[in-house]
């Protein structure tokens, strides 16, 4: 028994390493360290016996962080603690994240149902809001500074690890 855990342990390490590596092959801004840290820290994909079920462990993953940063977004609009010109990106932000959350739980519809085309293309939709959430800041009459800057740099790059495993799988 305790050769089994052991085995499906390191089965899934190896698989997230050689994954990670071959999407850190086929895309140049993902970042290996980053896609291992990211994939081991996930309870979900220690247990992946699949790149299909690594593809899943990593879209909730992605999923669970726009949908932490639409609730950042909503803390700060309800506060009202903020610049005056920071409102219509915070709320277009807002609407961003939801509009990704959406798109990357279509996205895990389609990969259970085998329909990697259509996952690509949710993904990729989701990928949008953190670069046009940055963008919304920055082309305001004074510029703003984004408070989402670092959390949308880890974003996009765990809705590329996604993109990138999915593009893999057969």
């Amino acid at each position: 028994m305790f050769f089994l855990l052991v085995n499906g342990f390191a089965t899934a390490q190896n698989l997230i390493q050689d994954s990670c590596k071959k999407a850190a092959a086929s895309n140049p801004k993902i970042k290996l360290d980053f896609c291992v840290k990211t994939l081991e820290g996930n309870p979900q994909s220690k247990g992946a016996k699949s790149l299909a079920d690594l593809v899943m462990a990593s879209t909730k993953n992605a999923a669970t962080k726009t949908t932490s940063l639409k609730a950042m977004a909503d803390k700060i609009l309800s506060g009202k603690k903020f610049a005056k010109d920071s409102e219509m990106p915070l709320r277009d932000c807002l609407e961003l994240y939801t509009d990704a959350t959406a798109s990357l739980n279509e996205a895990m519809t389609s990969v259970k149902s085998r329909k990697n085309k259509t996952a690509k293309v949710g993904m990729s939709a989701a990928m949008d809001a953190p670069s046009t959430c940055e963008t919304g800041f920055k082309e305001r009459k004074t510029p703003q500074k984004s408070p989402f800057t670092k959390d949308n740099d880890v974003l996009t790059q765990t809705i590329s690890i996604c993109l990138a495993l999915t593009t893999m799988l057969k």
